[in-house]
């Protein structure tokens, strides 16, 4: 019984490791994302692409209310996975930092400084009695100094920078997808059909327009695009992916 009320107190406390060394709490936040449908992220020479799953599983929901895609600042994207809610907390913190930033340094926030202080603030809560663990993972993408940057956020409060990843389910699928068909010297439109087939990889090769989100910030103009669901049907229709094709 003594073993067992231990192994609960290890369970249950943020703030105690296990003798393994492990946070329980910690772990169970990064299988809280793995429950969430996949959001990629490709960084091509030319820029970065985000995009999400966002399949509804009601014809009664409004598919705009489900948010995986978000604009941080002009040279900024974020997508998501995990608890939307969650989620929403932390995409609130990093556009104040963004602004804070600009309105104290006048120039726009780093792509690798804000992701850092996202995972600051995700670390907090993996030491502090009374709360728990962020449940999302976020990617984080954009343009800093003239090149393309793309980083995650992990529920431990870690920072990690990829030429491509995935979180949420099917992850792992993903990362060898990526592994297999990834280049270094791809551009734009190449890394949207990346992202794309990678989605449709999970999906039985079954994606359309309105499953998915697409976001680009390219390093020409530095600006945060999201792709309205016509040029979607063109890249889906370009990859035999869906489209208007009998």
């Amino acid at each position: 019984m003594q073993g067992q009320s231990q192994q609960q107190a290890y369970d249950r406390g943020i703030t105690i490791f296990s003798p393994d060394g492990r946070l329980y709490q910690v772990e169970y936040a990064r299988e809280a994302v793995k429950r969430g449908t996949a959001s990629v992220g490709i960084r091509t020479a030319d820029g970065v692409v985000l995009a999400a799953d966002t399949r509804v599983r009601s014809p009664l929901l409004e598919r705009d209310s489900v948010e995986k895609l978000h604009k941080i600042d002009d040279h900024i994207g974020i997508a998501s996975a995990g608890h939307v809610a969650d989620a929403r907390q932390l995409i609130d913190f990093a556009r104040r930092d963004a602004q804070v930033n600009q309105l104290r340094f006048e120039e726009p926030i780093g792509v690798e400084s804000l992701t850092k202080d996202i995972t600051d603030q995700i670390q907090q809560y993996t030491q502090t009695g009374g709360a728990r663990p962020f449940g999302v993972a976020l990617i984080v993408g954009g343009i800093q100094n003239g090149e393309p940057r793309l980083f995650e956020t992990d529920p431990s409060g870690t920072p990690y920078e990829w030429k491509a990843l995935a979180v949420g389910g099917g992850r792992e699928d993903l990362i060898d997808f990526f592994e297999a068909e990834y280049e270094e010297d791809l551009d734009l439109d190449a890394g949207i059909d990346l992202a794309l087939r990678g989605i449709a990889e999970i999906n039985d090769g079954d994606l359309d327009a309105e499953g998915v989100t697409l976001g680009t910030v390219d390093v020409e103009t530095e600006q945060f695009r999201r792709h309205d669901d016509d040029e979607i049907e063109t890249y889906l229709s370009e990859i035999d992916l869906g489209g208007d094709d009998e």
